[in-house]
C-alpha cells in the first residue's frame, strides 16, 4: 500500500513516470518530479519540478528535501551511462566510485546502493506498482483472447527463459515462438527487442495475418520489486501485434500495467491475449 506523504518522483523514460504522476493527482497526493536530463519525457514538465543530470544526486536530494517530499519513487527507464563521462555535484562525486563498484556487481546491485543513497537521507522508497493501487496483471486471460495450448507452452518457456536471464542480472523479458527462444531483452529494452523481432525472417516468426509466439516478461529474481518491475502498456501490445506475435503474458501480480483500460482496448482491437501465469 501507498504511504502518506508528498512524493519524489526519480523519472527516466517511458510512460510510467507519467501514469504515477498522475496517479498522485487523483489521489490529490502533492507530488515534485526529480527529470533526468537526457531520459525524462518532456511532457513531465507538467508537474512541478526540476531538471537535473543522474551524477548531480547533491542537487537532487536538496531539491526533494526543500519540497519536504518525505518519499521517493524511481520510475521510468534510465540506460546505464558511460560513468567516464558523468559531471557529478561534490555529493555525486564522494558517492560515484560506491556506484560505480556496484555497477560492476550488475544492474541489481546497481540500483540496490542508489536505493541505499536516498533511504541514508531519510527517504522512504515506494514502488510504482503501489502508488497505481497495485494495478498489476492478475491471473488468466486479461482480454477477450485466450491463449491456445501451443501459445500458453511458448509463453511458460518465454517466461522460464525471462526468469533464467534475469538471474543472471541479464533483462526481464524473452519471445519464444513454437518453441523457438527469438530474442532474449537485455540493455537495449523491450521495445528495442520487439523491433529486433520484427526484424526477423517470417519462417521464423508469426505474421499479422497469422500471429504465433509470445513476449513474457518476469522480474529478475535477485531484483527489490520496489524498482524496476516489469511493465507493459498499450504501445506494448501494439509491437508486439507488429512483430507477429500472438500475445503477452507475466507474472500474476507482478507486471505492472500502465492504462489498463487501453491495454484491453488495444489487445481486443488487434486479436492478442495478455495472459497472467499463476506462480
Amino acid at each position: 500500500m501507498s504511504v502518506a506523504g508528498k512524493l519524489g518522483l526519480i523519472a527516466g523514460g517511458g510512460d510510467l513516470p507519467a501514469a504515477v504522476a498522475a496517479r498522485c493527482d487523483a489521489l490529490r497526493r502533492p507530488v515534485f518530479v526529480i527529470r533526468l536530463s537526457g531520459f525524462a519525457d518532456e511532457h513531465l514538465a507538467h508537474w512541478p519540478g526540476a531538471e537535473f543530470g543522474m551524477a548531480q544526486i547533491g542537487a537532487i536530494l536538496k531539491a526533494l528535501k526543500t519540497e519536504r517530499c518525505t518519499t521517493v519513487c524511481l520510475a521510468g527507464i534510465v540506460n546505464r551511462p558511460d560513468f567516464k563521462t558523468l559531471k557529478p555535484d561534490f555529493k555525486g562525486a564522494t558517492l560515484l566510485p560506491g556506484i560505480v563498484a556496484a555497477a560492476s556487481k550488475g544492474d541489481d546491485a546497481l540500483l540496490r546502493k542508489i536505493l541505499s543513497v536516498f533511504e541514508a537521507e531519510g527517504f522512504a522508497v515506494e514502488g510504482a506498482d503501489d502508488i497505481l493501487g497495485g494495478d498489476t496483471l492478475g491471473a488468466g486471460a486479461l482480454s477477450a483472447v485466450s491463449p491456445t495450448e501451443e501459445q500458453l507452452d511458448d509463453l511458460k518457456k518465454a517466461l522460464h527463459v525471462a526468469e533464467k536471464s534475469g538471474e543472471l542480472d541479464i533483462g526481464q523479458g524473452a519471445v519464444v515462438c513454437a518453441g523457438l527462444v527469438l530474442a532474449v531483452e537485455a540493455q537495449e529494452g523491450t521495445d528495442a527487442m520487439l523491433t529486433r523481432v520484427a526484424n526477423l525472417p517470417s519462417d521464423l516468426r508469426g505474421t499479422t495475418d497469422n500471429p504465433k509466439g509470445a513476449l513474457g516478461k518476469a522480474p529478475k529474481p535477485i531484483q527489490d520489486l520496489r524498482v524496476d518491475m516489469p511493465v507493459i502498456g498499450p504501445r506494448t501490445i501494439e509491437m508486439a501485434a507488429a512483430a507477429g506475435l500472438a500475445g503477452i503474458g507475466g507474472v500474476a501480480g507482478r507486471l505492472i500495467l500502465i492504462d489498463r483500460a487501453a491495454i484491453v482496448e488495444t489487445a481486443n482491437r488487434l486479436g492478442l491475449f495478455v495472459w497472467g501465469e499463476d506462480r
